[in-house]
């Protein structure tokens, strides 16, 4: 009889899980019931499953609201009725359409209204009555409508508790006071399962009221296929065997171009997956993402193939990837396997502008019906949901901030209304706060893709499923994810300046030949790698200097141990000192020799778990990769997890192992599999680690321009800019005759672009140079305020800038003839003049500009000077001792260095203390890092940008030097002679 049931995908609104909901359903022996969230269906599915698996029949719906008014409740009859609500919704979504106060005429479905006496209604239709509403039918002629009544008994919560926090939830709902929130806005007290037989005596004077709603529930059934079911798009060309056809033939000219003729080993692969492709019906998910990529290659885009699919030498073939899975031994069973249950996926990285283009050509080769960007599903989590709930219960802003702060919660603990607030988080706590888009998942599915969903649009534009991606793993889809990173775009940017500034046509994708090439090796191992992607880092930078890398597969391994479990385990110290002493090594056994000398018997990646398994337990492909993700918590079920267990005691003791030296293989094998990375992630990040420096060692002038006309990477802007300048580049302030929105270059003056000048509007941005293209350079400051009709304001930004300085005119000069012009506020006309009018020239004072002024300017509206370097800036002539050069041979001792702030990262240390890692820049301009331990860091803390004075002990960690530090403190800098 439950018509009008909400989970916690009501959002902000309904209050039960959906396992909740299925065992309160159980407990009090209800049978049937409709699942109707406002206005989304993003539970229906998982609702469907719990009943199913419990004995209760399912029934889909949705409950349609308009600011907050319940406008109607929408019952699936069947899927084709789903498909119809799912349709309704999205078409008002997409069109961004209210939602009309009466639906089309379904065919699928019912349409239940809030009671009102007298309304027409179709044949569709009914009107559900609560039980508090029922004294309204006294008295009154209703056989006109008797036949339509139902029982209307929502439900929202499950107890008391519940509904309290459904108040909670509806007054963050509504950003307003819990005391404010008012009844309209909150469901009835009532509106929860009621004790068995109770809903039923309610009703016992209307028995016709109850039948009519056993008649609707009986003729509704979600008669969706049971099983694991494939709801991908099925072929590519339409027919499978065409499918299998094309995937060979493509995978076969590809071998020979990859690996030229007679190369057996590859055949033989090659021939091995597509037999585990086909028997596993992917032919169209390998072929749909040739395709993809064909259309970007066609548009002149970059790309870089990654993820679990790199361990695939068909992919490698199709030139879905770059990375040689022989080359590196990858196992295509980490990818696909005949037992594997979650779906692979291959990640498409593309430039972050190229991207969105890419998607939108999926849409329209695909059909809108069949494809959709995947969802996710925000919570509420962590810190700010006691912000949240503080701010419904009125609490002062101090009061709440000392709250959320963590080192204050012991002092807490006797605070009554901390207490309350953290049981209204801990309710609270992972609940569903609202849809977003997830980071570049897109479906493409073989029926309309409504009959599983309604779908969104958010700020992107493009259709968006409503639920995440574990669960469109569960409804039956696989995903094709196509990502964006700056990285491509900085390798992209790069190369098109190489042929703009220096006419060269430049092969980026030669990484065969980049990795042999010894200047590019010698970089990697000097850690010289600003605006490389992934090993610009300072943690990355000192590993890549520590292990003197000079090569693909080590930089491949450190791509791996640089990930923060594996530095925290200690497998990152022990694998840089078997490297440098692999002589020293001891293998538990000759097959961990075999397998792990690579690594020099540290288990690196998710690959080398998968190995050990096979070889010294005598493991198939398919149970390793089972194995492995269980030991990385993301098994089936534990009875299959220790299935698999005693398959690899039992495999290695057939083989002759003894049983210590199989127990403690296990044991670092299970211990080391939590941090595990792909090594088919690692290597691809390694092929565009090598673009980069390529790009960066023979064109490093258009390297770092790329970088910071793609908005950076790992540190602030002026890094990059400083970088560029120890390219060899002349940098100069923005200027309206010569700078674009972004950075532009001329041979090797490198202009700043406008998009970095705090304050200046975006539509100026675009029409300076876009005006100056049209018509010419601007002549004089008269000539570009009547071009550009610029506002007073914004022509201050820029004279104050430096960016009229090709007038020849100080900025004084310039503020004065600025004001004289727009300081009246008369309107600038921006179109030709008849006659060209003459302003009036005043004698001025001498007006005197400094370049520490300019310097303060810049400082303000770029965020760093340019016309002095921040140790200029100090009031100390001091710049430390020794200087980061030399740093090496100061090893044990104390040293007082001064060192330019460049970033900082707080790291937990086992002890659940804190330290923090520091990297500076020294008056030469060369990187050195510091160690900030928890005794000394709170004493003397940092304050954010600027110089300051280092007092600590040179430290040497194989051979790399770095400070301890004891004490420090940011320098003064001289004061701003305009405030002084």
């Amino acid at each position: 009889m439950y018509l009008n049931v909400h989970s916690h995908y009501s959002l902000r609104y309904g209050t039960i899980a959906i396992p909740k909901l299925i065992e309160a359903a159980v407990a009090n022996g209800i049978t049937r019931m409709v699942l109707t969230d406002l206005n989304n269906s993003t539970g229906v599915m998982e609702f469907w499953r719990a009943c199913n698996a419990n004995g209760i029949k399912p029934i889909g719906g949705l409950e349609f609201r308009k600011n907050k008014r319940l406008l109607y409740i929408g019952i699936a009859r069947n899927k084709e009725g789903m498909k119809e609500l799912n349709d309704f919704l999205t078409f008002h979504n997409l069109k961004q359409q209210e939602l009309p106060d009466q639906p089309p005429v379904f065919r699928h479905c019912f349409i239940v209204y809030p009671y009102t006496h007298g309304k027409i209604l179709r044949e569709n239709e009914f009107m559900g009555i609560r039980f508090d509403e029922l004294h309204q039918l006294y008295g009154k002629d209703i056989t006109a409508f008797a036949a339509k009544l139902v029982v209307l008994q929502p439900v929202v919560f499950l107890d008391k508790i519940g509904y309290r926090l459904h108040e909670y939830l509806r007054s963050i709902d509504l950003n307003t006071l819990l005391t404010k929130t008012s009844t309209a806005d909150k469901c009835s007290p009532s509106d929860t399962f009621l004790a068995p037989g109770e809903l039923e005596t309610r009703y016992s004077k209307y028995p016709f009221i109850l039948e009519n709603t056993q008649r609707l529930l009986d003729s509704c059934v979600m008669d969706y296929e049971q099983g694991k079911i494939k709801l991908n798009r099925k072929t590519f060309t339409g027919s499978m065997a065409r499918d299998k056809e094309l995937l060979e033939k493509l995978a076969m000219k590809g071998l020979a171009e990859r690996y030229g003729e007679g190369h057996e080993k590859a055949l033989e692969k090659v021939k091995y997956e597509l037999k585990i492709i086909h028997d596993l019906n992917f032919c169209a998910y390998f072929l749909i993402t040739w395709d993809i990529i064909q259309y970007s290659v066609s548009q002149g885009y970059y790309h870089v193939g990654r993820g679990s699919g790199a361990n695939s030498t068909v992919a490698y073939c199709m030139r879905i990837t770059d990375v040689d899975p022989l080359e590196l031994d990858l196992y295509f069973d980490r990818f696909l396997n005949a037992q594997r249950t979650s779906p692979p996926d291959f990640d498409i990285d593309y430039s972050w502008d190229e991207r969105e283009n890419v998607q939108q050509y999926i849409f329209e080769k695909y059909g809108a019906e069949h494809t959709a960007l995947l969802g996710t599903m925000s919570t509420f989590k962590d810190r700010s949901v006691i912000r949240e709930i503080g701010k419904v219960m009125g609490l002062p802003k101090a009061e709440i901030d000392s709250f959320t702060d963590r080192t204050q919660d012991l002092a807490n603990q006797s605070n009554p209304t901390f207490k309350k607030i953290m049981a209204v988080s801990g309710l609270m706590s992972s609940m569903p706060n609202q849809r977003s888009i997830h980071a570049g998942g897109v479906l493409i599915s073989e029926e309309p893709i409504t009959y599983y969903t309604a779908l969104d649009l958010p700020p992107k534009g493009m259709a968006t499923v409503q639920w995440d991606m574990y669960e469109a793993e569960l409804i039956g889809y696989d995903k094709y994810d196509i990502l964006s990173q700056r990285g491509i775009g900085h390798i992209k940017e790069a190369a098109r300046l190489v042929e703009q500034n220096l006419g060269l046509k430049i092969d980026v994708h030669q990484v065969k030949n980049f990795m042999k090439d010894p200047a590019l090796n010698v970089r990697l191992q000097s850690g010289n790698t600003i605006g490389c992607f992934y090993i610009e880092s300072p943690a990355m930078r000192q590993l890549l200097a520590k292990l003197k890398c000079d090569n693909y597969l080590t930089l491949v391994a450190a791509s791996s141990i640089i990930r923060p479990g594996v530095a925290q385990s200690g497998m990152m110290k022990t694998y840089i000192q078997n490297y440098h002493q692999p002589e020293t090594v001891k293998y538990l056994h000759p097959v961990m020799k075999e397998q792990m000398q690579e690594t020099y018997g540290v288990m690196v990646y998710q690959e080398d778990v998968i190995k050990v398994c096979i070889h010294y337990a005598g493991m198939n492909g398919s149970d390793a990769d089972i194995l492995r993700r269980g030991m990385s918590g993301k098994y089936r079920s534990r009875m299959e997890f220790d299935k698999l267990i005693d398959k690899f005691f039992a495999g290695a003791k057939k083989l002759g192992r003894e049983e210590v030296t199989t127990k403690e293989v296990w044991r670092q094998v299970s211990s080391f599999a939590g941090y595990s990375f792909s090594k088919a992630h690692s290597a691809s990040f390694a092929v565009e680690s090598y673009q980069s420096l390529f790009l960066k060692t023979y064109y490093p002038i258009e390297f770092m321009v790329a970088v910071l006309n793609n908005y950076g990477g790992f540190y602030p802007r002026w890094l990059y800019v400083h970088e560029l300048r120890k390219a060899g580049a002349r940098v100069h302030l923005p200027c309206v005759n010569k700078s674009t929105p972004v950075v532009s270059l001329h041979g090797i003056d490198a202009y700043l672009g406008f998009i970095g000048i705090l304050g200046l509007t975006l539509k100026l941005m675009e029409q300076i140079p876009e005006e100056r293209h049209l018509n010419g350079d601007y002549l004089n400051l008269d000539d570009f305020v009547k071009r550009t009709a610029i506002s007073l304001d914004q022509a201050i930004i820029l004279i104050r800038t430096g960016a009229l300085r090709f007038t020849g005119r100080s900025k004084k000069e310039l503020l004065w003839d600025v004001h004289s012009l727009l300081g009246n506020k008369v309107k600038v006309l921006n179109h030709a003049q008849l006659f060209e009018a003459e302003h009036k020239h005043y004698q001025l004072p001498e007006l005197v500009n400094t370049t520490l002024e300019d310097a303060y300017h810049e400082l303000e509206l770029l965020g760093f000077p340019l016309s002095l370097s921040p140790f200029d800036l100090l009031q100390t002539d001091y710049r430390g001792h020794p200087q980061t050069s030399d740093l090496i041979s100061y090893a044990g001792q104390i040293v007082k260095m001064v060192g330019l702030y460049v970033c900082e990262k707080t790291v937990h240390t086992k002890n659940n203390k804190k330290m923090w890692f520091g990297t500076f820049l020294d008056a030469e301009g060369n990187f050195f890092d510091t160690t900030h331990f928890s005794g000394s860091t709170p004493s003397y803390p940092f304050r954010g940008a600027g110089c300051y004075l280092i007092l600590g002990k040179v430290v040497e960690d194989f051979g790399y030097p770095s400070i301890e530090v004891i004490k420090f403190a940011k320098l003064p800098i001289t004061g701003n002679p305009v405030l002084e």
